[in-house]
This record gives structure tokens, C-alpha cells and sequence, in this order.
């Protein structure tokens, strides 16, 4: 069982732990150095026990708001997966029916004056064209 030497609140600590947990245990002790730190730049030395007391109680403190948020975030979470289950499951509905406005006829007569119109100016034009050329 490896023995690693662990900083907390500038004390050095010699603590054992699995094979391969080092990293973890470092890591943990990282977490508990700060808060550790913060109490020792805030009140000063304290005895050690009184410290790592403190510490503890303020990562708890931490996590336990964490919990609280991933508590609710899981509840939304379900929440919109029923949602989303809901949606998936409904039926399809119908399409919907989308009536234009018939255009009226006098404006049907009006465009195709003005076509024809059109056409007669463009004819007249390509004979004047042609009779100059």
C-alpha cells in the first residue's frame, strides 16, 4: 500500500492509500489545502484538528450545494425527456389547410391587356428594327 506525503495548511501529512489512488488522494488533498489555506490566511494558525475540522466543513459545505444543483438539474432534465418523449409519441397531425384569395377576374382582363399589349409594342419595334437594318 503506497504511503504519499499530502500538504494541508502548510502541514505535510504522510497518508496511505490503494495502489494506483495517488493521483486521486492528491487531488483531494489539493481540495482541502485550499480551504485549509483560506481558514489560515483568515483567523491564522489554529490547531490542527480544529483546521481539518473546519476545512471539511467547508467542502462538505460546497458539496452539498453542488448536490442540491445537480438534484435539480436531473429534475429538469427528466422533465424535458418526458417532454421530448411526449413529442416523439404524439400523433401527426393533419396538415393544415391554407386557402388563397382567387385572383379577381378584372385583374386577370387587366394583365392580360397590358400582355398583349406588350406583345404588339415588341412587334412593332422588331419591324421598325428589321425595316432600318
Amino acid at each position: 500500500m503506497p504511503e504519499v506525503t499530502i500538504k494541508i495548511g502548510g502541514r505535510d501529512f504522510a497518508v496511505a492509500c490503494q495502489e494506483g489512488e495517488e493521483h486521486y488522494l492528491r487531488s483531494a488533498a489539493e481540495y482541502l489545502d485550499t480551504e485549509a489555506s483560506a481558514l489560515t490566511a483568515q483567523i491564522g494558525r489554529l490547531p490542527e484538528s480544529r483546521m481539518l475540522l473546519m476545512a471539511g466543513l467547508m467542502l462538505a459545505d460546497k458539496t452539498a450545494g453542488l448536490e442540491e444543483q445537480l438534484r435539480a438539474a436531473e429534475a429538469r432534465l427528466g422533465t424535458q425527456e418526458a417532454e421530448l418523449e411526449g413529442l416523439r409519441n404524439a400523433a401527426t397531425p393533419e396538415p393544415e389547410r391554407i386557402e388563397v384569395d382567387v385572383i379577381p377576374e378584372s385583374v386577370v382582363e387587366s394583365l392580360a391587356e397590358i400582355a398583349a399589349r406588350t406583345e404588339a409594342l415588341a412587334e412593332a419595334v422588331e419591324e421598325k428594327a428589321a425595316a432600318a437594318g
